[in-house]
């Protein structure tokens, strides 16, 4: 059994709070574009145990609704008293269209499901920031320690299947997540490769946000830009590894490897673009408490994050290369922090 246990460091949130010594089942989940993760946890005094976890691929059900029917199901001895789901999209007034599925979902949907009243929808990188209070330090990967005293606000950019954003705001005892859907605003280039490759995907895309960059697919674009446009070569066995699996795992896996040129090439663009929206993040929040790189992709290309192109590129912020500098930066490395941050949300529900 899997514990979390409060962690005394950065960031600070408020602890769940319940009767002492009395025990509470949570039904947590991550509902993202590839799969939906669900977990059943128990919760005593601020203390979260996982109890049983399950993984579903999202288009494989018709609703949400079903998949959670089915998760419940499997769990009769033992039925969850409050629910939380981390979603990709925004939740408004307890409704989200979910950005990567074209489906709609509701908080009063999950309610008439399962007769549970404690339900709450929240963003899925909310749900990461709140996830951050249920790591330990070695699940992080620091990539520069910053200042000795670095209080303050928070930054999370999190690339996956889409990019997420989310801030901590830092009020002087404790942080408090709250999302953004910051991934969609324009993609902003810097150099004559970067304006080619934005009119590039202008013509596939019309409008460019920096999601269409910074993110699975993004990186199958770039690299279909380096091979297309600029006439790359593309090796037989990096096409079948491609048509194989996962395009943007085979091209990452070249990038680490050394071994594809226009692997290579693609990752150093996706690291720097990455690096350069986690600084505008960093500056639009003045995010002195930390920057956080969550989602499914910086950890399995931590080598590259580490060689010093990202620092490079992140320090490029204009007249603010102080205050950059102070600011400590660090690699998620738990794929499922969004998971137990819902859990960490539902444990602060009312029954």
């Amino acid at each position: 059994m899997q514990t979390m246990k409060k962690q005394h460091y950065l960031p600070r949130f408020m602890m769940p709070v319940s009767d002492s010594g009395v025990k509470t089942y949570l039904l947590a989940g991550d509902l993202g574009g590839t799969k939906t993760n669900l977990a059943l946890f128990s919760s005593v005094d601020g203390e979260l145990d996982l109890i049983r976890e399950q993984r579903y691929v999202s288009r494989d059900y018709a609703s949400f609704s079903d998949i959670i029917q089915h998760f419940i199901g499997e769990s009769r001895d033992t039925s969850p008293q409050r629910i939380c789901i981390g979603v990709a999209g925004p939740v408004v007034k307890g409704k989200v269209e979910l950005t990567n599925l074209s489906r709609e979902l509701s908080e009063e949907e999950i309610r008439q499901t399962t007769g549970i009243n404690a339900v709450a929808l929240i963003n899925d990188l909310e749900a990461t920031a709140y996830g951050l209070a249920t790591l330990s330090p070695q699940q992080l990967t620091t990539l520069h320690r910053g200042a000795a005293d670095h209080t303050g606000n928070i930054a999370i950019i999190a690339p996956g299947t889409g990019l997420g954003m989310a801030g901590m705001y830092w009020d002087g005892k404790y942080h408090h997540p709250f999302p953004t859907e910051g991934g969609h605003t324009d993609f902003a280039p810097r150099t004559d490769l970067d304006i080619l490759l934005l009119r590039y995907l202008q013509e596939k895309y019309d409008i460019v946000s920096w999601e269409r960059l910074v993110s699975g697919p993004g990186i199958y674009d770039i690299y279909q830009f380096l091979r297309d446009i600029k006439g790359m070569d593309e090796p037989v066995e990096l096409r079948a590894a491609m048509n194989a699996g996962d395009p943007s795992a085979a091209i990452s896996k070249g990038a680490i490897e050394q071994k594809i040129p226009v692997c290579v090439k693609t990752m150093e663009l996706f690291v720097r673009y990455l690096a350069r929206e986690s600084c505008n993040l960093v500056l639009k929040m003045k995010a002195t408490g930390g920057l956080f790189l969550g989602g499914g992709i910086p950890p399995k290309i931590a080598m590259l994050l580490e060689t010093g192109e990202f620092y490079h590129h992140y320090m490029q912020g204009d007249r603010m290369a102080e205050l950059l500098a102070s600011v400590p930066i660090h690699i998620v490395n738990n794929d499922k922090s969004a998971l137990w941050g819902a859990a960490f949300y539902a444990g602060l529900l009312k029954d």
